[in-house]
């Protein structure tokens, strides 16, 4: 590996603002700052904010089996694009991972890629069936870092507790897709006065409370590290709050789409909106900031979920959920949050490094020697419109097409190779 210099770039990460300094790396690792020596690759930075590569705890990479909608090279490429040094892969795939073997090729092909770091989750059940539990242990020992059938809830409460005593006893995180399947039903939007209006089935609050006060009081039961996936709803988050003061052993997780997009995008009965859980309204979308702000919400994870362009054209009703957003995270929400003094630049750096790494259980991310070189290089100042077709995700389209948005990733490190460089970024 070469020795790489960062010249003149602003130091942050999680302990704090450490100025700006020459950052050294070499090996693989953080070498030091204003060290001189020669080097075989200088990166001028300009200012630009150099800072630990965030981690994304929730993305679907559809491989194997789905790579006309993404593959391993394709969505690393997007996740290192969008500043993301680590991901950790959903289970949901066609064959589902719920094999060893399956978790050993997902780690050996991603590792001769030089994008993204790839952690895979496996399946909590065999084939997404929701009734038999895979070996977990088997899995653990294959690679997979975290269990979950993300995409499909588990409805069968005795499967999950047994789920969550066997994933604590191996200190395994399982996450949750927290609806209630039988009241979510066939709804395809929020339930409320949008879906009203437009005529839509809709997936009710109450389905995701239902189900998070469910995961919650299972996770208090065993004492399982359960991790709830992208809260959507007011309703949802204050169950989550309440589980979290009573003890509960829970972390919540929330996603950019929940964070910026309301029920009433649907109103162009575009299925680009259609995710699950739905986007809900403005109301929903004020109280899961404000639980961002007050320390509630523990990570962001993007739930990047591509589809084929085919797929997201068909009607409403028979389009599958999920939006690609890898590339557009952090520059959406440092343009929304923190531009509009919604949010502080240290809590949004926090929420995709030190929070998703404590979830894990894994060390937070550092500048300091001998730290992984896994690095991000944001441009805060330069201000670019979203270019779907510009993704490095096989899925260039995009519910923020055209939007003016700052904080573009420009380089990205992993393992101090560079694996992401999109170039000087020239103001507006």
């Amino acid at each position: 590996m070469s020795r790489v210099v960062f010249r003149g770039a602003h130091l942050v990460d999680g302990a704090g603002d450490h100025g700006v300094h020459d950052l050294y790396v070499n090996g693989g690792v953080v070498e030091g700052v204003d060290l001189g020596g020669e080097v075989d690759r200088e990166v001028e930075t300009a200012g630009a904010l150099l800072t630990p590569a965030f981690l994304d705890l929730h993305t679907h990479l559809r491989d194997p089996g789905q790579e006309q909608k993404e593959d391993l090279s394709s969505g690393l490429a997007a996740a290192a694009a969008g500043g993301f040094g680590t991901v950790v892969s959903m289970a949901n795939t066609d064959p589902v991972v719920d094999e060893p073997g399956l978790v050993t090729d997902l780690v050996r092909r991603a590792a001769r890629l030089g994008q993204a770091r790839l952690r895979p989750a496996a399946a909590l059940s065999r084939g997404l069936a929701g009734d038999r539990l895979t070996d977990f242990a088997a899995l653990q020992a294959a690679g997979a870092v975290m269990i979950t059938d993300d995409g499909i809830p588990v409805a069968d409460s005795h499967l999950m507790r047994r789920a969550c005593e066997y994933a604590a006893e191996l200190g395994l995180v399982i996450q949750t897709h927290s609806e209630e399947p039988s009241l979510r039903a066939g709804g395809v939007m929020h339930e409320g006065a949008v879906s009203r209006r437009l005529g839509l089935p809709g997936n009710p609050d109450a389905a995701e409370a239902l189900m998070i006060f469910r995961d919650g009081e299972l996770a208090r039961l065993t004492g399982a590290r359960v991790h709830i996936a992208h809260v959507s709803s007011k309703r949802g988050m204050q169950v989550a709050e309440q589980l979290k003061a009573d003890g509960a052993p829970i972390t919540i997780e929330v996603t950019p789409h929940h964070l910026t997009l309301t029920d009433e995008a649907l109103a162009s009965f575009d299925p680009l909106y259609k995710v699950a859980p739905p986007l809900r309204t403005a109301d929903d979308v004020a109280y899961l900031r404000d639980a961002v702000r007050r320390g509630v919400v523990d990570n962001i994870g993007t739930d990047h979920a591509p589809h084929t362009r085919a797929e997201k054209e068909r009607d409403l009703l028979s389009a599958p959920f999920g939006i690609a957003n890898l590339e557009v995270t952090f520059p959406l929400l440092y343009t929304e949050l923190v531009l509009t003094g919604e949010l502080g630049l240290p809590t949004l750096l926090h929420l995709l490094q030190d929070g998703p790494a404590r979830v894990m259980g894994w060390e937070p991310p550092r500048l300091v020697p001998g730290a992984p070189a896994d690095l991000t290089l944001l441009d805060l100042e330069a201000e670019l419109p979203v270019e779907g077709r510009s993704f490095r995700s096989k899925a260039k389209w995009t519910p923020w097409e055209g939007e003016r948005l700052r904080g573009w990733p420009r380089v990205t490190m992993v393992g101090g190779v560079l694996a992401f460089e999109r170039g000087a970024l020239a103001p507006a």
